[in-house]
């Protein structure tokens, strides 16, 4: 059928714009441990990964012209991140630094975070390299110009309002403790 209506039509292949980040630091909250010793650079690793598979919006938008939705790129699947956390993983152990294997999981972990986001709106083959199907949860009809407006205006960009909102909430409740001297893990004041 040529001549789709405006309701029928559906925008496909943008996940989430903003929330990645946040989502990412409240990932590092809930599975590293306060008295890590890696703490900081753990942190760093998880939100450096929850936006690495977007690192492809670069080619997207450069050399591709923004022909093919970045969600198709070989970055939003999940075997090419598999792939290269098994050849990190086998490099660490060749050369005996078990104990950075941490931070090839916290990576994936936000790898995985960030795929399963944008399944929310957007195409991700989760079955690639023996499938090229694609999942997402929601089809996002194409209604308003430019482009994002139709993401903006539809109830899921209220799942990205939330996740921002509870990361803000979590830094805010870090900060107020570490500054009111609540966290057991900070340095003991020096006496003097």
């Amino acid at each position: 059928m040529a001549d789709k209506s405006r309701s029928q039509s559906t925008i496909s292949g943008c996940g989430m714009f903003v929330a990645h980040l946040p989502a990412g630091y409240i990932l590092s909250k809930l599975v590293i441990k306060r008295d890590a010793v890696y703490r900081r650079w753990l942190l760093g690793v998880a939100l450096v990964c929850s936006v690495l598979p977007d690192m492809d919006l670069a080619y997207f938008y450069l050399v591709d012209q923004r022909r093919h939705a970045h969600h198709g790129y070989i970055t939003h699947t999940p075997a090419f991140w598999l792939a290269i956390s098994a050849v990190l993983s086998l490099g660490l152990l060749a050369c005996r630094k078990r104990d950075w294997l941490i931070f090839v999981a916290i990576g994936l972990l936000a790898i995985f975070l960030h795929l399963i986001m944008d399944t929310v709106a957007a195409d991700i083959r989760w079955l690639y390299p023996f499938s090229d199907r694609s999942f997402n949860l929601v089809e996002v009809p194409a209604l308003y110009q430019p482009w994002y407006l139709n993401f903006v205006f539809h109830w899921t960009s209220w799942i990205e309002v939330a996740i921002c909102l509870l990361a803000a909430s979590v830094f805010g409740w870090e900060c107020l403790r570490a500054k009111q001297g609540q966290d057991k893990y900070s340095p003991p004041p020096t006496s003097q």
